[in-house]
């Protein structure tokens, strides 16, 4: 073998011949620069990449003392939209149930947050509240007169 010829892999050939039949012609970002060079040095470029391409919060990946510490905070948006006040008991104990959960048995850092107290968000609930509308008045009743009587009153 000769200097010029050099070993050529499978993969590189498959390469070459997809170069060959024009598989690589027309790309979308074909002549242009690959986003995020000339930004500064991300080591983690791949997992933000990830994130913003599958549309995740990054909450995911919070441990859980501080993933429950948001929740315990947002509280009062989390039970806005609940119907009832059965509901809102529900939700927020849920969530206690959750926190002595994961103080007992938590593999992250330590969960230094306190439960909820069901009545004051319950209270704040029901201030959120809209206050009850006044119910229209009835219609007033339609009074037909027979047809004679309407002629001789209209003359």
């Amino acid at each position: 073998m000769s200097p010029s010829h050099h070993y050529e892999s499978a993969v590189e050939k498959a390469i070459r011949e997809a170069q060959e039949r024009g598989q690589f012609d027309n790309l979308p970002t074909s002549g242009k620069p690959l986003p995020g060079l000339d930004g500064p040095d991300d080591e983690l470029w791949w997992v933000r990449s990830y994130v913003r391409r599958e549309g995740l919060s990054g909450e995911e990946f919070l441990p859980e003392s501080l993933l429950l510490r948001r929740q315990r905070e947002r509280i009062d948006d989390a039970v806005a939209n609940l119907r009832t006040e059965q509901a809102v008991r529900d939700h927020v104990e849920d969530l206690n149930r959750q926190i002595k959960r994961a103080r007992l048995v938590s593999s992250g850092p330590p969960v230094v947050v306190r439960p909820a107290d069901v009545d004051e968000v319950v209270a704040r609930w029901r201030a959120a509240q809209p206050g009850p509308t006044a119910a229209p008045p009835p219609p007033r009743p339609v009074v037909r007169r027979p047809w004679w009587r309407r002629r001789r009153s209209s003359e």
